[in-house]
């Protein structure tokens, strides 16, 4: 069975490092086997993925910035939290939020993008319920936003 880190690596990808709150709250709290992690912003080795679906960002764009976010999940659960990877027992649930143009109605197939992840580095464990919606504005002009609710092993 190939470990979260190894499924990673096969992927041709990395953790980033877990982000600092931009204001004032945690990243991350447990609360006996579940850890509850704070939105995370789309962000990648350049600063904020910024832009609106449908007002000049396309799909594709925005499924990777929900991307992003899976992984700046992961992270902070590692990081922050200090459990390791394996040590996730399922991913409860994602409310993904999408910075969208009033017409852009593709938000679930943005959060695919986070969701797919999810089951790739994690398999069935990664499978969760989620909620997907269009908002008219994110911190820092975020494409995408990403909060989850994730079951650990002791």
């Amino acid at each position: 069975m190939t470990s979260p880190k190894e499924k990673l690596a096969e992927l041709g990808l990395s953790l980033p490092v877990a982000a600092l709150p931009k204001a004032n709250y945690v990243p991350v709290r447990r609360s006996g086997n579940q850890i509850f992690v704070s939105g995370q912003v789309s962000e990648d080795e350049n600063g904020i993925i910024t832009g609106r679906l449908g007002a000049g960002m396309e799909l594709e764009a925005g499924v990777q910035a929900a991307q992003r976010c899976a992984l700046a999940i992961l992270a902070q659960i590692e990081q922050n939290a200090g459990v390791p990877l394996d040590h996730i027992a399922q991913v409860t649930k994602l409310v993904v939020m999408v910075n969208s143009d009033p017409g852009f109605t593709a938000q679930p197939q943005v959060a695919n993008g986070a969701s797919d992840l999810m089951v790739a580095i994690l398999g069935d464990r990664g499978r969760h319920a989620r909620s997907a919606f269009g908002v008219a504005a994110l911190p820092l002009g975020a494409a995408v936003e990403i909060e989850a609710i994730v079951d650990v092993f002791e």
